[in-house]
C-alpha cells in the first residue's frame, strides 16, 4: 500500500506554523473590526455558474484554475477560488441593500485553485479581505489602502509600497482593449504563448505578463488613464488627493491590471520586502467592482474590496523566535493523588490560564523536561507530602524561587506569577 500524503499544493500546518498564522489572523481581524467591519462566513462550495458570471470566463481562474464538479443532482458545484463573489452573492441573496445603505463585511478561510505550487503560492491558501457594499468612492477606497498598509506595516513588512491605478468603466475599459489590441497584434508572433492565446480573451492581463518580451511590447503601449471619461478621472484624482491627505504614500502604475474581470475604477497592488518574500513581493490586491452586484442579480450597488494571502504575507515577515509557552504545567506522579491533579488543572483554566499535565505515570523528572520545553511559566507539584500538608508546591521558573501555598490559594499565586510574564 502506498505511503498516504497531503495533496500536493495542500499543506499541512503544524502547531508552530499555525501560531504564526494566528498572529496575522489576529491582528487582521483587530484591524478590521475596529474600522467596522462584520465577519461574513460563507460556505466552501458555489455554483459554477457564480464564478463563471462574476470572475470571467477568459480568466484563467476560470479557465484552468477551478476545483469543479458534478455532485449527485447534476449540479455543476466549485470550490471557492477567490471571497468576493461569494460575498456578493450572499449580499444579494439576503437582499442585504435594503437592510441598510451600507455594508462592511470581512472574511477569513480557504480557498482552492489548481495553479502550479510555488513559493506562497498553494492550491489551498488562506485568504482574509473585506468588502464595502453601497459606498462610490473615492474615500472609502483611500481609507481601505490605509488600513492595509497599517496593518502591514504593524506586523512587520519592509519597504510596504502601494501601486494604483484606473480601470475606469465598461466603455473606456473597451475603448482602451481596442487600442491596446490594435498595438500588439502587428507584434503578436512575439509574443509569448500565454499572450498571443490572452490577445483575443484578455488582453489587459498581457500587460501583467512575466515575459521580458511581452514587458518591453507592452512598454510602449498606450494606458489607460488616456481613456478615461471624465467622472472616472475626477475620481482617481480625488483618490489621489485622498491619500495624499492620510499621508500614504503610493505611485501610479499604468501597467497595472487584475486576474478577474470585475473590477472598475480604482485599482491597487500592496507590495513588500523582507523575510522569504522573495521577487515575487506582491501581497495584497483589489479595488472596485461597481457592476458586480447587479451582474449576479442584485441591484446597481457601487462596491469595493481587497483580499490578501495569509501564507504570503507569513513570507514576508521575520521568523518568530517566541517559543510556544504555557501559563501553568501541574506535576503529579502519584497515582492516589491524579484526581486532585485534574481538578487543579480545571481552576486554573476556569481562571483563565493556560494550563496542561501528563498524568501517564511519568516521572516527576520526566514531567518536568516537558514542562521546560512548554516554556511553563509556573509549575505546580501535587505530592503526598504536600498533600499530606494540604499545600501545594509553586515553582516561579523564571524567579527560580518556590513556595508551598495552601490549596485554596493555589490559583491565585498561579495568576499573580502569570501576569509577570511580560
Amino acid at each position: 500500500m502506498p505511503d498516504l500524503r497531503a495533496v500536493k499544493g495542500m499543506n499541512d500546518v503544524l502547531p508552530d506554523e499555525a501560531r504564526r498564522f494566528q498572529r496575522v489572523e489576529v491582528a487582521f481581524r483587530n484591524a478590521v473590526e475596529r474600522a467596522g467591519y462584520a465577519e461574513v462566513r460563507t460556505p466552501l462550495v458555489e455554483p459554477t455558474e457564480l464564478f463563471v458570471r462574476s470572475i470571467g470566463e477568459a480568466t484563467d481562474i476560470v479557465g484552468k484554475e477551478m476545483y469543479t464538479f458534478v455532485d449527485k443532482g447534476d449540479d455543476s458545484l466549485t470550490i471557492r477560488p477567490e471571497g468576493t463573489a461569494s460575498a456578493v452573492r450572499a449580499y444579494v441573496e439576503h437582499s442585504i441593500h435594503g437592510k441598510e445603505p451600507i455594508t462592511k463585511w470581512w472574511y477569513l478561510g480557504s480557498m482552492f485553485r489548481r495553479e502550479r505550487p510555488a513559493r506562497g503560492r498553494l492550491r489551498q491558501f488562506t485568504q482574509a479581505g473585506l468588502e464595502c457594499f453601497g459606498d462610490p468612492g473615492p474615500y472609502v477606497d483611500a481609507e481601505m489602502i490605509d488600513l492595509v498598509v497599517s496593518l502591514l506595516t504593524d506586523l512587520g513588512v519592509l519597504d510596504v509600497e502601494v501601486l494604483v491605478n484606473s480601470l475606469g468603466d465598461q466603455a473606456a475599459r473597451e475603448r482602451y482593449r481596442e487600442a491596446l489590441v490594435a498595438h500588439l497584434t502587428p507584434h503578436r508572433d512575439r509574443l509569448s504563448e500565454e499572450s498571443q492565446r490572452r490577445l483575443t480573451s484578455n488582453p489587459l492581463r498581457i500587460l501583467d505578463s512575466k515575459s521580458p518580451v511581452d514587458q518591453e511590447l507592452c512598454a510602449s503601449a498606450p494606458t489607460i488613464v488616456d481613456f478615461l471619461g471624465a467622472a472616472d478621472l475626477a475620481h482617481f484624482e480625488s483618490l489621489q488627493r485622498s491619500l495624499n491627505a492620510l499621508g500614504t504614500k503610493y505611485r501610479v502604475e499604468p501597467k497595472l491590471v487584475r486576474g478577474l474581470d470585475y473590477y472598475s475604477r480604482t485599482l491597487f497592488e500592496i507590495q513588500g520586502r523582507g523575510g522569504e518574500l522573495g521577487a515575487q513581493n506582491a501581497l495584497c490586491g483589489g479595488g472596485r467592482y461597481d457592476g458586480l452586484v447587479k451582474s449576479i442579480g442584485g441591484p446597481e450597488v457601487p462596491s469595493i474590496g481587497f483580499a490578501m494571502g495569509i501564507e504570503r504575507i507569513l513570507l514576508a515577515l521575520p521568523e518568530d523566535g517566541t517559543p510556544a509557552s504555557i501559563d501553568a504545567v501541574v506535576l503529579c506522579a502519584d497515582e492516589a493523588l491524579r484526581n486532585d491533579a485534574c481538578v487543579l488543572l480545571r481552576d486554573l483554566r476556569r481562571a483563565g490560564l493556560s494550563a496542561d499535565a501528563d498524568l501517564r505515570g511519568q516521572s516527576v523528572k520526566s514531567q518536568m523536561r516537558r514542562a521546560d520545553r512548554l516554556n511553563a511559566r509556573v509549575l505546580l507539584f501535587v505530592g503526598a507530602q504536600e498533600a499530606a500538608r494540604g499545600v501545594v508546591a509553586v515553582k516561579d521558573m523564571r524567579a527560580r524561587t518556590q513556595v508551598d501555598v495552601p490549596r485554596a490559594g493555589v490559583v491565585e499565586a498561579a495568576l499573580k506569577i502569570a501576569r509577570e510574564r511580560a
